[in-house]
């Protein structure tokens, strides 16, 4: 127990020098930063959602620098193939011992091969090629040919979306929403933030000259002490009945707004991220207030509103908090 008590205080520090060191560019992201140190630890993907010029490229590429990742940038287009993102087999002439040349098929790694892989705009791709990460995100490998690649740990995708173009999009398939753990929101920076962001464009802190926090590299060995995170089974009860709530055949009367609701892999991410978050907060059990930190995050994602959610103008995570059972 001693030894756990002391990796859960190595997390807490290492996240909150993450934070420290990523206040230095990134302003007013501090909910952000801990939704994404929360996906990491519980080896998780993240999707995020926000205008144009909100900084969701800036924040991959930050952390990235500070964790000291390899990090990888997919600009996905209408042209873009699925070996474009896994890679290929290349026909190479080598020589071999005797002295002949021959000729081999040779794997090219592709960007999927990273520990932050940023999938910048990823529903401007068909289904075909945004079907290339099904695999790389749920069993962490690459399939090429017969032979099978596996990833570098940790892998995380973070995926972006623009939430008002629609020209020109290929919405996600619900399949591949569900395996996103956590989906953020960026919002516009308050007023106080955005003269801090002025600053910084005027010629403050840069991406590259961010210093690196070592202690990144034990991400993979944390990863397996998320399981152990306690959650009293009074609350573990009250997740699953907020999972619950949201399929309409349970007859929650906020149901009704919604078209369809979340599956079983929802629980079990709720739980994942809450277990996680906990970790961030450097807490060793899950609480309430830890729940309702992650809730909106864990389900906006999988679930759809209905037309009489449209017509009344309630909002998804209006929906959320009412179906909550906390």
């Amino acid at each position: 127990m001693a030894s756990q008590r002391v990796t859960e205080e190595a997390i807490h520090e290492f996240c909150e020098a993450t934070r420290k060191e990523a206040a230095r560019v990134l302003v007013g992201y501090d909910t952000i930063v801990n939704d994404v140190l929360t996906a990491v630890l519980a080896g998780g993907h993240v999707l995020v959602i926000g205008l144009p010029g909100l900084g969701k490229t800036l924040l991959v590429k930050t952390l990235a620098a500070i964790w000291g990742l390899k990090f990888s940038r997919i600009q996905f287009t209408p042209d873009l193939l699925p070996s474009d993102i896994t890679g290929t087999e290349i026909l190479q002439e080598k020589v071999s011992r005797s002295g002949k040349t021959e000729r081999v098929l040779e794997f090219q790694p592709g960007p999927v091969f990273a520990n932050l892989l940023l999938a910048d705009e990823i529903n401007r791709t068909p289904p075909k090629t945004q079907s290339a990460l099904l695999q790389a995100m749920e069993e962490r490998e690459v399939t090429i040919g017969r032979d099978t690649y596996e990833l570098p740990t940790p892998f995380t995708v973070m995926a972006t979306q623009n939430p008002i173009e629609l020209e020109g999009t290929f919405p996600l398939p619900e399949a591949q929403l569900d395996r996103f753990l956590l989906s953020i929101e960026l919002g516009y920076p308050g007023r106080s933030d955005e003269l801090k962001i002025a600053e910084i464009a005027a010629g403050s802190a840069k991406v590259s000259a961010l210093k690196t926090i070592p202690q990144a590299v034990k991400i993979p060995e944390w990863q397996k002490l998320v399981d152990r995170v306690a959650i009293p089974e009074s609350l573990l009860a009250r997740m699953v009945d907020t999972v619950r709530n949201t399929r309409p055949q349970n007859g929650h009367k906020m149901s009704r707004y919604l078209e369809y609701g979340a599956g079983p892999r929802a629980t079990q991410f709720l739980v994942k991220a809450a277990r996680a978050r906990a970790l961030v907060q450097g807490e060793r059990i899950v609480t309430e207030k830890i729940v309702k930190a992650v809730l909106p995050s864990a389900l906006r994602h999988r679930l759809k509103p209905g037309y009489l959610a449209l017509s009344e103008k309630i909002t998804l995570d209006e929906i959320i908090e009412g179906i909550s059972a906390f």
